[in-house]
């Protein structure tokens, strides 16, 4: 049988397709873009027919029609890797719960320790003449949860752009049990506009970066910015070595200064695990052979990272202790985002020749009270804090007020380092806070 016939015998509706999915079933949506949108409101029809469904997916970009459909949880659990918005949301009413990773270790996670999950239905791109079906944007995970599955169904949506390997980034259709068809809107997410001290933040980055720097960019709208920030300096030769691929990195190769040529492995093609950001991003991912799609295991390993020269890690992060914990996804015990790959590129970058991990925030953010200002560099993290980075692995912080190089440094050095960078109004605090704590030393400045 060819592979438009094996196809064309899978091909079914999504109505058809869910009757897969049975009471007590784990069903994975995969990774960001590869969630499915018509499979996803066919089996929320299914609501009165089932019971105790569990739906697990990474960075949810749009609403999940399931969990809408099921406002009081009776018969879907929706849990999720990272938070975006959206799931954040969810966690607050009771509606979502985090998977705790490090980001490396998800497909491991999947093949170790989940070794089973029942129903794998995700968005794809058309099939190829050879068969094959392209995980376009969600790369990531999702070839391991795909391996691990007894159910596999595909939901093909011509809009998505065929990404090139790497490895792990496509789907056959001699895996599938079933296809559907099914056009949907492709998710456009437009970086947010950056603030003044985000100007701030940069430009103490910037002037930092080497020619022939490899540059990973984290989640969010300052690393975004820095990136395009590269893309207008007088900066050569930068690589790409990310978890996820975002509009700054188009810039930079528009620019010419994206050449990949002084990498220590793929030469000369940007290798990232998934995307997210505007159309021009998606259809510059379109069939190039100068981007590469790697499973997260690749590129958020230390190892494999640390052979580039120059590594450079650029993240956000909410809150700094005087010791150097950093935490990045949560405020306190309510969850904001997940660890991602922060801590994978903070160790890294540092372990590269010349590298460097920076991990930026504000030094202070406006309390409800008018006028009152808070610190986001603080004396201990609040209880119920997740400490992404542990003071170990702490490089270099970055606030509007400069640079703190925490590595090698003593508990006085860092506070020290650290109050430096607090906003001015709120130092005398924390040196107080400080000594409170024996980590302050009396011919500090």
């Amino acid at each position: 049988m060819s592979y438009a016939e094996q196809y064309q015998s899978k091909l079914v509706s999504p109505e058809e397709a869910v009757k897969v999915v049975k009471s007590g079933d784990w069903v994975d949506y995969g990774f960001g873009h590869t969630k499915p949108v018509g499979l996803d409101k066919a089996l929320a029809a299914r609501k009165d027919e089932l019971k105790n469904i569990n739906i697990r997916h990474t960075l949810s970009l749009s609403p999940q029609a399931c969990i809408e459909a099921d406002p009081e949880a009776e018969v879907f659990t929706y849990q999720d890797w990272h938070f975006s918005g959206y799931s954040r949301k969810l966690h607050d009413r009771g509606r979502c719960f985090y998977h705790p990773m490090i980001f490396r270790n998800q497909p491991l996670f999947y093949r170790k320790s989940i070794k089973t999950v029942d129903v794998t239905m995700i968005r794809v791109t058309r099939m190829d003449k050879d068969g094959f079906f392209s995980l376009h944007m969600g790369n990531a995970a999702v070839r391991a949860a795909l391996d691990v599955s007894k159910k596999i169904i595909l939901e093909v949506n011509p809009l998505l752009p065929w990404a090139m390997g790497g490895r792990e980034e496509t789907v056959h259709i001699s895996e599938v049990d079933y296809v559907v068809e099914f056009d949907s809107k492709i998710e456009v997410i437009t970086p947010a506009a950056p603030t003044d001290i985000d100007k701030q933040i940069a430009a103490h980055i910037v002037p930092m970066i080497p020619n022939g720097a490899c540059i990973q960019l984290g989640i969010g709208g300052l690393p975004n910015y820095i990136g395009s920030q590269l893309a207008e300096s007088d900066i050569q030769d930068l690589g790409c070595h990310t978890e996820m691929l975002v509009d700054a990195y188009y810039h930079m190769y528009t620019a010419g200064k994206l050449t990949n040529k002084k990498k220590g492995v793929d030469k000369g093609k940007s290798a990232y695990a998934f995307a997210a950001g505007s159309q021009f991003l998606y259809d510059w991912i379109d069939m190039n052979p100068s981007l590469a799609s790697y499973p997260i295991s690749y590129t958020n390993a230390p190892h494999v990272m640390c052979q580039h020269d120059n590594m450079m890690s650029i993240n956000a992060c909410v809150e700094v202790d005087l010791f150097g914990q950093v935490s990045s996804e949560s405020s306190g015990p309510r969850h904001i985002s997940g660890t991602g790959g922060q801590l994978d590129f903070a160790n890294g970058a540092y372990m590269s020749d010349g590298g460097m991990s920076f991990i930026c925030c504000n030094s202070f953010y406006k309390d409800k009270k008018p006028g009152e200002i808070k610190s986001r560099i603080v004396p201990t993290l609040p209880p119920g804090s997740i400490v992404t980075v542990p003071r170990t692995q702490a490089h270099l912080i970055v606030t509007e007020y400069g640079v703190a190089d925490l590595a090698g440094k003593s508990t006085w050095q860092r506070a020290e380092a650290l109050i430096n960078i607090a906003h001015p109004d709120l130092r005398d605090g924390l040196i107080k806070d400080a000594e409170q704590m024996t980590i302050w030393r009396k011919s500090n400045e």
